[in-house]
């Protein structure tokens, strides 16, 4: 298993909360969710955040999981059957405003790996995690079309805060 600086365990660690989080997403939507569009969307991004889920355990050893993944867990899921329970556009609001931060965040990662000029394996792999996140954000926009009041904005807000928070958690713990 490859030696990484205490900086990189530290981001994968959150990585794998997030991802763990986001699994828990998909499972909250479709435990509410009765549209099947809405379902098909869910589904297929729930299994698309569980290979980015497999990827990081490949890197990232056990012992170095965040112990808060409990928490991730429960506040994933939350994050996804609340908006579930109001309908679709509010499922995709939530997804827009959670991979619009994940965007950010995988930018950062691969920002510092490039300035380091260490691990292009792994700059590789987050790199292809970026883009799938970038895309589920995306489908989401297109979907909910910009129709979005000032109550979905604010929950977007929240849950950009929940996950800066979530990783600002996961990093130390």
């Amino acid at each position: 298993m490859q030696t990484y600086p205490t900086w990189l365990i530290a981001e994968l660690r959150s990585d794998h909360a997030g991802e763990t989080g986001a699994v828990m997403i998909y499972r909250g939507i479709l435990a509410f969710c009765r549209d099947a569009t809405l379902r098909d969307f869910a589904q297929r991004h729930m299994a698309t955040e569980a290979g980015h889920l497999r990827l990081i355990e490949e890197v990232l050893p056990r012992p170095q999981h965040s112990r808060l993944l409990p928490i991730w867990r429960v506040a994933g899921w939350i994050t996804g059957a609340v908006p579930a329970l109001f309908g679709p556009r509010a499922v995709y609001a939530t997804i827009d405003a959670v991979e619009t931060f994940v965007d950010h965040h995988y930018q950062q990662q691969i920002e510092r790996l490039d300035a380091e000029n260490i691990f292009p394996e792994l700059r590789a792999m987050l790199a292809r995690c970026q883009e799938e996140e970038v895309h589920h954000r995306d489908e989401a926009r297109d979907m909910h079309a910009g129709l979005v009041g000032g109550l979905l904005r604010g929950w977007g807000r929240l849950v950009g805060f929940g996950s800066e928070a979530a990783v600002s958690a996961a990093r130390r713990i």
